[in-house]
């Protein structure tokens, strides 16, 4: 009945664009988290080799498990979404496939082949390969997850900002400058607000469930983990998140050259103006081409997107309605994401200002741990929110202003997208509940006590020489290594599995 409700409201390419939201709304969360998680367990790792204490193995072991169920649902959710490419959206992948082809190819080849070799080392050779071994291993993870990240954002830009392509008599993209594809105009600003938006996003989680450790009476064996979550935290809240406000700036700068439409629909204009004013509060009627309800602040628009006080921004009207991208979509979201944004600035300096005071540890500081708990949540939120800008201010077009949205659309029925879409979302609620469930009952459980912090035996073996042969099918096991094993020690009973027990 449902699936019959929608195709009766729905045409089946409003159905195949809401079905990709869904699957990369989920799939831009663990991606995300991961390149944050991964480059973080390596600082962790850097400082324990470097001081010796135990406590930063123990937070490592402890988030080295979450960060294999983040990993692995983000390889799960990428997968589903890339399959989209070949079933709703066949004749984009056909008609764009030349030049975005090979920047998902390189992704694979240079990034996930890199992770995929070392996250096993990762993951489960903690006291079977050297130390110095198993942080290059974490090291060369985190940086294959940040040169994904870069092929990602490149093939995405390129659909923001097209450039070195020629378009074909057949309708076809061809590739003409690969430098010029893969920097586009608009690359290096967004790869770099994403990534920054990983990390920012990690660090709230961390530092969020650092201050619940803290505060919570169960935790209180924890309390010592908790602050080594929480500073590290406040250290990228301080210094990374007044970062993170240039780079958004710069990003905007760069958005009103290239997708003024774009611009036009995050602030809410409609009209040509000078000294544009910021819409605080508005509901954008998009039929009658105005805001409704509108709360303005003069001149502050103009200000912060031309950085003049008369500089000109340019307003919806100068397109038809049909290439105008959705605005109260675009609207919104902006406004989620910059205030979410404001609250990370906020909470570094509530930070600095509680260092100062040498109060950040102290469990008396209930409303400094309560606030960085309240922001564990939000940097997916405005994860979502940014990505939601980005895809939708794009539209009327996949490549913007190259090929449209309602022209890359496989050539299938309202009822079988319907009908996926409903899959997914009962698929996607219980692999990605039950994964969510998980990493909440690790989180609740704790980091447990490194319990041989001094001696790792990584080049014992766990079976003796005899043992061995007899495995392999050696009839004469017995004899060939007779008195050699003599004084060799039995394998001990308490190996560690990987260092994820």
């Amino acid at each position: 009945m449902f699936a019959t409700f929608m195709i009766d409201q729905m045409d089946a390419l409003l159905l195949a664009r809401i079905q990709f939201a869904f699957v990369i709304s989920w799939h831009i969360i663990f991606p995300a988290f991961s390149i944050g998680l991964a480059s973080w367990l390596t600082v962790l790792e850097f400082r324990w080799l470097k001081t010796g204490e135990p406590i930063y193995v123990e937070v490592y072991k402890h988030w080295v498990k979450i960060f294999a169920v983040v990993f692995g649902l983000g390889v799960v959710s990428g997968v589903v979404m890339s399959y989209q490419f070949g079933t709703n959206w066949a004749v984009f992948s056909d008609r764009a496939g030349n030049v975005l082809g090979p920047l998902l190819a390189f992704e694979v080849l240079t990034a996930f082949f890199l992770e995929a070799s070392f996250l096993g080392i990762m993951l489960f050779g903690w006291g079977r390969v050297s130390k110095r071994m198993h942080f290059a291993s974490t090291a060369i993870v985190a940086i294959g997850t940040m040169i994904s990240g870069f092929w990602i954002l490149a093939a995405n830009s390129f659909m923001q900002t097209p450039q070195g392509f020629m378009l074909g008599a057949d309708g076809l993209l061809y590739p003409t400058n690969w430098l010029e594809i893969i920097f586009n105009p608009s690359f290096p600003y967004r790869y770099a607000h994403m990534m920054t938006a990983a990390f920012l996003t990690t660090a709230f989680v961390v530092g969020g469930i650092g201050a619940y450790y803290l505060q919570s009476k169960k935790h209180q064996e924890h309390r010592q983990h908790g602050r080594v979550m929480l500073g590290m935290a406040m250290i990228m809240a301080i210094f990374v998140a007044p970062t993170q406000v240039l780079i958004g700036d710069m990003h905007g700068l760069n958005t009103l050259e290239h997708q003024p439409a774009k611009v036009a629909a995050m602030e809410g204009l409609w009209e040509d103006a000078r000294g544009a004013p910021l819409v605080l509060f508005g509901i954008p009627d998009q039929e009658n081409q105005t805001n409704k309800y509108e709360v303005s602040i003069p001149y502050l628009s103009g200000l912060i997107l031309t950085h003049s006080f008369d500089g000109e921004v340019k307003g919806l009207k100068n397109w038809a309605p049909e290439d105008q991208p959705p605005v109260i979509i675009v609207f919104w979201a902006f406004r989620i994401m910059v205030g979410i944004g404001m609250l990370m600035l906020l909470i570094g300096l509530f930070s600095l200002y509680k260092y100062f005071k040498k109060q950040q540890f102290n469990p008396e500081s209930k409303l400094f741990h309560r606030a960085w708990m309240m922001m564990t949540p939000l940097g997916f939120v405005a994860l979502l929110a940014g990505w939601f800008v980005t895809e939708t201010g794009r539209q009327p077009y996949t490549v913007y202003e190259v090929i449209r949205t309602a022209e890359s659309m496989s050539p299938v029925a309202a009822q079988q997208v319907a009908t996926t879409l409903i899959g997914f979302i009962v698929l996607y609620a219980f692999v990605f509940g039950a994964g969510s469930f998980y990493i909440l009952r690790l989180i609740a459980q704790g980091p447990k006590p490194y319990e041989d912090p001094s001696d790792d035996h990584f080049y014992d073996h766990s079976v003796t020489e005899a043992q061995g042969r007899t495995l392999s099918g050696d009839k004469h096991a017995s004899d060939k290594t007779k008195g050699h094993d003599e004084g060799l020690e039995e394998p001990a009973d308490d190996v560690d599995e990987g260092g994820l027990r």
